[in-house]
């Protein structure tokens, strides 16, 4: 069915044009000889027909103008058929150089003239129908709504909206700059956002569509403003989203998009290496194989002990340069055979076990999988001489207070105190929360939404850092791409979040504030605040989101021993033997209540 609509769009607007190119030169002629063409001119008249009407078809096939339904037809599309028709022009006038002999006399004025009437009569054709939309009075569909911000985007979402896109009609556009104000967008007259009351009560206005580029900070103003208002339904339009408009979400409202990320650099890092990941399957390591292939990786070794979560990787990459390796990084045998084989210049090390609770109630489990993972890790990549080692910590590791956060302090200690500059060059990078990871609270939030349970928080009081997954991978490369090895770099994530006050956002998006918040207690191991990620010992970078802390050298020799030691014990030994190592460790017990 979508095939024949095109093929018919296609046949008519051949025709079409084929005609308007014929009448065009034939009025050209006509207004050259004010309406009385001699006899003698007719040779020439037909001559000039048979080859711009072939060059033109043949430039506006190449700029795809009949690739273009009527609906997207814009002044981008208009320019391509100037260009086409330019195109044409010069090459019909080199043409005539070459067979002027069989067209004498020849009026060359007429080239011009059918230049400007075939652009106007072919744009006015493919305007027509945008034209009669606009103005044709059809009864409204849907509900209504209003459209924030007088920009280009308003302009595609009023369109949108009169082609019956959406299930709504738009009954105003609203913005905030006095300079817009009073002014027409696409036949709307630009009104004072404060007017938003007015025209809810007009209207019964419950949905309102945000045609803005804003940063996190602004998104978050403009929708308590509209909250405010009484706008129950706050959706996005964007031209680069796969669905242009679309509800607003949590994550939009949290996320920070940081402004140095620089595409360049990290390619230069990756581009024609071959890497390995660990936790290739988890949240963070999924995403940092989309970015290793985004940016040029010759091979990539993904390395999961998830049958699922690698069987997912490996789908949602779908690379002929990815090879997935179902191991347990603990398994030094097996591990080691995939250094031996592929041999990888970069491994980023982003495996852990990080749910908190879980490593509370599994803490030996804890120690092998974070600390003993982490060290093969090191061990086999200095062995068979990876070039650069890229650890993932997080931010529970600076004073820790549980079991989780401890192990990856010590994973930071081996790796800063391994490092070998110039030959294996080993960095950390850490950072808080990421927006939707596994075991984090916003999927854990959506997942009670979708059951109509109300909200488990754990204190008022309790905030975490969140930063997008995808920003905060970057960044993690970026921040790899300039290390120099034993670096522990942090990443900015901006301000704390109060969980209750996420809780209560993702409640009021979901149009079901009636569900509540229950608070439950802090879990064991659990903090009320993260620690700030940024001090004012640590030093900026030249990327104003990445900074190098401070890390106390380690005894390498000494933490062999002490992990050894570690894998004999278990129960509340290990935390005792965990702080014996990381002195600064508090551990948050029996909490509840």
């Amino acid at each position: 069915m979508f095939q024949a609509t095109k093929l018919k769009r296609l046949i008519f607007f051949l025709l079409a044009d084929t005609i308007i190119f014929i009448v065009s030169i034939y009025i050209a002629y006509l207004l050259r000889f004010s309406g009385n063409i001699p006899e003698i001119y007719y040779q020439g008249l037909f001559i000039t027909m048979i080859f711009l009407v072939g060059l033109k078809l043949s430039f506006m096939w190449m700029f795809k103008i009949y690739k273009v339904p009527w609906r997207f037809f814009g002044l981008n599309e208009a320019r391509k058929i100037f260009l086409a028709h330019i195109c044409a022009t010069v090459i019909f006038s080199v043409i005539y150089f070459i067979i002027q002999d069989y067209l004498k006399p020849y009026p060359q004025s007429v080239v011009s003239i059918d230049l400007l009437i075939s652009c106007l009569m072919v744009g006015a054709l493919r305007i027509s129908k945008r034209m009669f939309l606009d103005f044709s009075n059809k009864p409204h569909k849907g509900e209504p709504c209003i459209v924030f911000g007088a920009t280009t985007k308003a302009i595609h979402v009023l369109n949108g909206l009169k082609q019956g896109y959406l299930d709504f009609y738009a009954v105003g556009v609203v913005d905030g700059r006095s300079d817009l104000i009073g002014t027409y967008c696409d036949g709307f007259l630009v009104q004072d956002k404060d007017e938003i009351p007015a025209i809810i009560k007009e209207y019964n206005v419950k949905t309102a569509i945000i045609a803005l580029a804003l940063n996190q900070d602004d998104l978050q103003v403009v929708f308590d403003e509209l909250t405010r208002y009484g706008i129950r339904d706050v959706k996005l339009f964007s031209l680069v989203e796969k669905d242009p408009i679309k509800d607003i979400s949590i994550e939009d409202l949290l996320a920070r998009k940081p402004k140095d990320l620089n595409p360049e650099i990290i390619a230069n890092f990756l581009k024609d290496k071959v890497a390995l990941v660990t936790g290739a399957g988890g949240s963070i390591g999924s995403e940092i194989c989309k970015q290793c292939l985004k940016y040029g990786v010759k091979q990539l070794i993904m390395v999961e002990h998830s049958e699922f979560n690698l069987y997912k990787i490996a789908e949602d990459t779908h690379d002929s340069r990815t090879v997935s390796r179902l191991v347990n990084i603990t398994n030094e045998q097996d591990f080691e055979s995939i250094f031996e084989e592929f041999k990888p210049q970069i491994v980023i090390h982003a495996a852990a076990y990080k749910h908190v609770p879980l490593c509370e109630l599994n803490p030996r489990s804890a120690v092998e999988n974070n600390i003993v993972g982490t060290k093969n890790v090191i061990d086999f990549s200095k062995k068979h001489g990876v070039k650069k080692v890229v650890m993932i910590s997080s931010d529970k590791a600076v004073r820790p207070t549980n079991i989780m956060g401890t192990t990856k302090r010590v994973c930071e200690l081996y790796a800063l105190n391994s490092n070998k500059q110039g030959v294996c060059e080993i960095v950390c990078v850490r950072f808080g929360n990421v927006l939707g990871s596994s075991g984090s609270v916003i999927p854990k939030f959506k997942a009670q939404i979708a059951a109509n349970k109300p909200l488990s928080v754990t204190h008022p009081d309790i905030t975490r850092y969140f930063m997008l997954t995808s920003e905060a991978c970057q960044l993690v490369l970026q921040a790899a791409s300039i290390a120099k090895g034993g670096e522990l770099f942090v990443l900015d994530m901006g301000e704390p979040v109060k969980i209750v006050d996420l809780a209560k956002k993702m409640l009021l998006l979901s149009n079901k504030e009636h569900l509540g918040i229950e608070f439950v207690g802090l879990r064991t191991g659990e903090k009320l605040y993260e620690e700030l990620l940024i001090n004012k010992d640590d030093v900026q970078t030249k990327f104003e989101s990445i900074f190098v802390t401070h890390s106390e050298p380690y005894d390498l020799e000494l933490l062999n021993k002490q992990i050894s030691e570690l894998l004999t014990l278990k129960g509340d030994k290990v935390a005792a033997a965990l702080k014996n190592i990381v002195p600064e460790f508090n551990h948050a017990l029996n909490l509840k209540g």
